[in-house]
Formats: structure tokens, C-alpha cells, sequence
């Protein structure tokens, strides 16, 4: 079953080669919607020239960047993780003092197969293979057992608490499971580890596990470990 809109590519219409946009904490899932606030030169060069293309850019996080002294080191283009999500620009706009404010909607994730020589407008483009993540494409609560919603809710309040925030669950409990799970990990102030984590997840059955333990570690960091590289 797809879940595909009127706007949404095909698995075939997905680009071999994608524009990327590192971002450290940042996370698109598939059907997810990030706002973004682009105003470096190389990367509005990018959204502009996806905007006259296929609308697409890939979302993915550096890694840990190597010691500065490190003959490799590059603090402008540092290593990247080698699977991030594609995502189509949904809603643009512009702002009188030349940023662009945009909306990417995630489409499917994918792996770095190779990156290219850096453009001339000095952004960065990646062979981008979609083979591991074409489900993402598809209805992603098919033939899995359902959220617990219960401890989610449970674990999400006592972050909420131990943040000082306060609670959303009121306006999310209505939605499906896919867009609980998508808007509380994009959205939660979860380590880039975490968020990488969470990104490479198998199964939306799996992410909802992992992201209802790492919220019970975040609201109880005396007990629990989180994540190190």
C-alpha cells in the first residue's frame, strides 16, 4: 500500500545524484516535514538549483569531527554519516534580507555510495543509493505490531518534566503512529548520535522502541547511559 501523495516521486524518479545539506542534529523521516532557515551562499546556490530541478536535497549529519590538527581535517566539509534521507522542497519562500525559508518534506532515506568533486557553487552532491530504503516509499505500519503508546506517552511526559517543557501529547495523541513517532523525534532535543540512531532504524515498529528508551534516558540520565560513538 502506498502512502504516496500527488506531489511524491516513485522509487524510479529518485535522483542518483543529490545535492546534501550537513547539518549536525538535524532529522528528516520519511513523511516528515523540516523547516529550515538557509542563508550561506553554497547552500542557497543549492536550493535554488534544486528548485529549478527535481526539488530534492539530502538531508545528512556530519560526523565527529577529526582532530584539527589532523592532515584530513576540514571543518567546512567535514566526514559525513553515510545514510541520511532524501527530501523534496514542499514550500518556499524568501526574505527581504536574502535568506529562503523552506520546508523539506522527507521522500526516502538513503546511503552514500561515493560523493562527487565539490560544484563550483561549493555545495556538496552525493551518489545516493535508495535500494536498502525503498519500503519508505510504502505504508510503514503494515505487518508490525503497534506503538506502545502508553509507555511513549509515559516516558514523553517525564522528558517533558525534566525539561521544563511543556507537554504536546494532547495535540499529538489523534494522529497514526508513523506521524507520533516521526514529530516527536524530529522534534525532541535528542543528541546527533541519538538522532542517527533513530534514522537507521529498520522498521517504524523499531524507532518507536528505541525513541520511548531514549526518552526514558534522557528523563532519568542518573540510571541509564545514552549513546557514545
Amino acid at each position: 500500500m502506498s502512502t504516496s501523495g500527488p506531489f511524491d516521486p516513485k522509487f524510479s524518479d529518485l535522483p542518483a545524484s543529490l545535492p546534501v545539506f550537513p547539518l549536525a542534529g538535524a532529522l528528516l523521516l520519511p513523511r516528515g516535514h523540516l523547516p529550515l532557515n538557509i542563508f550561506e551562499p553554497r547552500y542557497l546556490a543549492m536550493i535554488k538549483d534544486a528548485l529549478g530541478q527535481d526539488r530534492m536535497i539530502g538531508m545528512v549529519q556530519p560526523r565527529l569531527m577529526l582532530d584539527a590538527n589532523h592532515p584530513d581535517a576540514d571543518a567546512e566539509n567535514p566526514p559525513l554519516f553515510l545514510t541520511g534521507c532524501a527530501g523534496r522542497i514542499s514550500a518556499f519562500s524568501e526574505t527581504d534580507d536574502g535568506r529562503l525559508l523552506i520546508t523539506l518534506t522527507g521522500v526516502c532515506r538513503f546511503r552514500i555510495v561515493t560523493e562527487f568533486l565539490r560544484s563550483s557553487k561549493g555545495y556538496r552532491t552525493v551518489q545516493a543509493d535508495y535500494t536498502a530504503w525503498r519500503d519508505d516509499l510504502q505504508n510503514p505500519t503494515a505487518n508490525i505490531p503497534p506503538l506502545d503508546r502508553d509507555r511513549l506517552r509515559d516516558a514523553l511526559e517525564a522528558y517533558f518534566a525534566r525539561h521544563a517543557l511543556r507537554s504536546c501529547w494532547d495535540t499529538l495523541a489523534d494522529t497514526d503512529d508513523e506521524m507520533l513517532i516521526t514529530a516527536i523525534a524530529m522534534g525532541c532535543r535528542l543528541s546527533p548520535l541519538e538522532k542517527q540512531a533513530l534514522l537507521e532504524c529498520t522498521s517504524l515498529y523499531d524507532r518507536g522502541d528505541m525513541l520511548t528508551s531514549l526518552l526514558e534516558m534522557a528523563a532519568h540520565p542518573q540510571t541509564s547511559q545514552t549513546l557514545s560513538n
